[in-house]
């Protein structure tokens, strides 16, 4: 568990299920399909409640984002190793509600995620930011991560940038 002045930073509840869902249905219509309510109204609050019971969440091992004076979830931040960074480094990543957008909480929230990971020994970090992101890559850039010469280009979905930073 992390926290800040405004939020806190902790592992997803099963009756949190519905905030992973509204972040999937939210999502930008150039995010790849696997990473949206597909046709048939997948994934569902059961199938979510039913990953995060299981360990199994599309949001494993990244934190929940509560604001504490209100006590509602707007989102996630955390580590995670997807297999397709830098070996031994862990990837930031984080996603919040449109609707909390803009108050500065995704800085917040990477900012002790970034701490911990340096205290938790961690040399660098890196994060993957689609280059039509610029609220993530603004977010990116606050925290001092640089882009790198590595990119994913998808001719579809656009181009993914990859930025690091040393801690």
């Amino acid at each position: 568990m992390l926290e800040t002045d405004r939020l806190l930073l902790r592992p997803w509840r099963v009756t949190e299920a519905a905030v992973q869902r509204e972040l999937w249905t939210e999502r930008d219509p150039r995010v790849p399909p696997h990473r949206r309510i597909d046709a048939g109204g997948r994934p569902t609050v059961a199938e979510l409640e039913e990953a995060i019971r299981a360990g199994r969440s599309a949001s494993f091992g990244l934190l929940a984002v509560e604001r504490e004076a209100v006590g509602d979830v707007i989102g996630y931040c955390g580590l995670t190793d997807r297999g397709r960074g830098f070996e031994g480094e862990p990837e930031l990543a984080f996603e919040l509600l449109r609707r909390t957008w803009g108050r500065g909480y995704a800085t917040e929230a990477a900012m002790a995620v970034l701490d911990w990971a340096r205290s938790a020994g961690y040399g660098r970090l890196w994060a993957m930011v689609w280059e039509w992101n610029t609220a993530s890559r603004r977010v990116l850039e606050k925290l001092g991560f640089t882009e790198t010469e590595r990119e994913q280009v998808d001719a579809v979905h656009g181009t993914s940038l990859v930025t690091t930073k040393r801690l």
